[in-house]
């Protein structure tokens, strides 16, 4: 029986390869990481949040004309459409929430607290396509977002 080793991916050797130096996250980068839950990991298949921050904290040489540093910048580019996209998520349920709670003003609380979950809820699928539009990643190539899924750790494969 082997051991489980966690190792970093081949994307996340060929960022390392091609940074140049640290770049600071943007606020709204910042807001979107802070929104998004922790991940329990059992397979590495996908970007946690310190992932998602390492990749966006990278910066890169933009004379760099090669198919990789183009992947690289892709990726970046990508991860951060997803990382700002996120925080509508919040926004949009937060305005529903709000909203629904004035709107029933008029009524008792509990009459409120029934329709407020419901309605924030709604609130978050509002959220990301008003994200999605607002970053424009609805018009972002899949290819794209699929750099931007793949997992910074695998397991260790002995081959």
């Amino acid at each position: 029986m082997s051991a489980k080793i966690v190792v970093p991916s081949d994307i996340s050797i060929l960022e390392e390869k091609k940074a140049i130096g640290k770049r600071r996250l943007g606020l709204l980068e910042q807001l979107g990481l802070l929104g998004m839950a922790p991940m329990l990991h059992i397979h590495y298949s996908k970007l946690d949040n310190s992932d998602r921050r390492a990749v966006l904290s990278k910066k890169y040489d933009p004379d760099d004309k090669s198919e990789a540093a183009m992947i690289v910048k892709k990726r970046q580019k990508s991860v951060s459409k997803e990382v700002v996209a996120h925080s509508f998520l919040w926004a949009g349920a937060g305005t529903m929430a709000g909203l629904t709670w004035w709107s029933f003003r008029r009524y008792n609380y509990q009459s409120r607290l029934v329709a407020l979950p419901f309605i924030f809820y709604g609130g978050t699928f509002v959220g990301r396509i008003v994200g999605d539009i607002v970053t424009g990643r609805n018009s972002e190539f899949e290819r794209d977002r699929f750099l931007a899924s793949l997992p910074g750790k695998v397991f260790y494969a002995a081959a």
